[in-house]
């Protein structure tokens, strides 16, 4: 049993590839994962080879700074590396399940993945039809043994093959002996960008894993994308064009760090930007206008810029607390979001409250929060979330709740007020949300929101632990 911090989406994966022979590629890769901690704080790995020789990989469950040391990246010198941290969407949190997966079959590989097979099943009973063994209960080895036991001389040529046969989303990265090589699906709904490094080139989730090694963003990896690096620099082949477009809208409103670009705006811009729409579609006589710390504070910003309403902390965060393992005991367990928030009455006391955060899934947390506020003095507290109500399931590689255990499931937004025990709650409109970004549902994936999957296969996806049973009757 875990205590979360929060109650909502939880993170995918990050990924990070490079090629640089004259440079300490796995210090490069510790950094850049360092920097996309945020999207997945289970396990780490960075797997890296000298050119022409075998693969070396560590990998472990908990953070970067806790899997890695300066002994055990000395210990993976080498010319070009790949790196991980995740958050499960398909398999348990065991070390098994932490990546790179290694593979040496017909070739030897290491390969990071973020996103979610949606035909994992079908896949995994195909290739233990083929009497093909697993060590891990993910989707990512799936991806890792197609490509190994690959019957083509080069590996480019066997992911050329494999990736039109997988369905859902897979943002990749795969290491061999001589190069690196990134793809994306056919729809691009996970995000994966290209970088320049001097005269070399990396790979990652986010331009954010660009900036702490001082690479320059070049540009996004396109859906249906096959791109090489090596020796001859960055070679690029389109091996599946999608029926549509369908990039997380999610990413733009909370999953990316704020300082990452997307779509050629900084997030924590658009973001601001959500902030002044919830102000223009939902004004409300108030005193201070107050952030749920960190997820709301660009939004907070942004309506309170728009409202012309002071803003201050209404909470003090504590930044020290990942999620713990130690139960709370009976007397603390309704008071465990204290182990993160701590309101202050000097500063809420009498007031009329705006307080903005960024999405509610179950709702416990933002009870809770309300509670406290509530105890604290708050005179009124009006709730404004910079996202619509989440009412359906992801199945493309972000952990969510089921429908039955979203509070805005089956609920109006007055009924889910009144669960809150807040005095007024309003959700940002989807048309809001794409005007701060400049984007369209034409090219993006909402179906959290709406309940329109852009693949066919979208609301029918296998759970997050459909490969444990098969895995068990090996």
């Amino acid at each position: 049993m875990t205590l979360d911090e929060r109650d909502g989406p939880r993170d995918e994966c990050g990924v990070f590839g490079i090629y640089a022979p004259e440079r300490d590629v796995s210090r490069l890769a510790y950094f850049s994962l360092y920097a996309l901690q945020h999207r997945g704080q289970e396990s780490a790995g960075i797997a890296a080879v000298d050119l022409g020789g075998h693969i070396m990989t560590q990998r472990d469950l908990g953070l970067v700074s806790q899997v890695f040391d300066e002994q055990s990246l000395r210990a993976l010198a080498g010319d070009l590396a790949v790196g991980h941290v995740r958050y499960s969407t398909t398999g348990s949190n065991a070390w098994e399940n932490s990546q790179p997966v290694w593979r040496s079959d017909r070739h030897e590989i290491a390969l990071a993945h973020n996103g979610n097979l949606t035909n994992a099943v079908e896949l995994h009973a195909e290739l233990r039809g083929r009497g093909v063994a697993f060590s891990s209960t993910s989707d990512s080895e799936i991806i890792a043994a197609l490509i190994a036991t690959h019957a083509a001389d080069r590996v480019e040529d066997a992911i050329a093959d494999v990736i039109p046969r997988l369905r859902g989303a897979f943002s990749t990265v795969v290491l061999t002996k001589e190069k690196v090589i990134a793809f994306r699906d056919p729809s691009g709904l996970r995000p994966l960008v290209l970088g320049q490094l001097d005269d070399r080139y990396c790979v990652a989730s986010e331009s954010c894993g660009f900036d702490i090694i001082n690479a320059k963003l070049l540009r996004d990896v396109l859906p249906g994308e096959m791109v090489c690096l090596g020796e001859r620099g960055i070679e690029t082949r389109r091996v599946v064009v999608g029926s549509r477009e369908a990039f997380c809208v999610f990413e733009h409103i909370y999953f990316a760090r704020p300082d990452s670009r997307m779509g050629g705006q900084v997030l924590q811009v658009s973001r601001g930007k959500m902030g002044e729409n919830l102000w223009r579609e939902a004004p409300v006589e108030a005193d201070l206008v107050i952030a749920v710390p960190d997820s709301g504070n660009a939004a907070a910003r942004g309506l309170a810029r728009a409202s012309g309403l002071p803003q201050d902390d209404g909470f003090v965060k504590n930044r020290y607390v990942a999620r713990t393992f130690i139960q709370p005991g009976q007397e603390l367990r309704k008071h465990g979001l204290r182990l993160k928030f701590n309101p202050l009455p000097e500063v809420v006391a009498g007031k009329r409250l705006v307080v903005v955060d960024d999405s509610i899934v179950r709702g416990n947390t933002t009870r809770q929060i309300v509670e406290m506020l509530r105890v604290a003095g708050a005179a009124e507290v009006h709730m404004r979330i910079s996202a619509p109500p989440i009412k359906h399931p992801c199945y493309y590689g972000i952990d969510m709740s089921t429908r039955e255990e979203m509070i805005a499931h089956g609920r109006t937004v007055e009924e889910v007020a009144k669960e809150l025990g807040c005095d007024s709650l309003h959700y940002l409109s989807i048309e809001g949300v794409y005007d701060a970004i400049g984007g369209s549902a034409e090219t993006h994936c909402d179906a959290c929101f709406t309940g329109h999957y852009p693949l066919a296969d979208g609301d029918s996806a296998n759970g997050k632990f459909a490969l444990e049973l098969p895995l068990a009757r090996a």
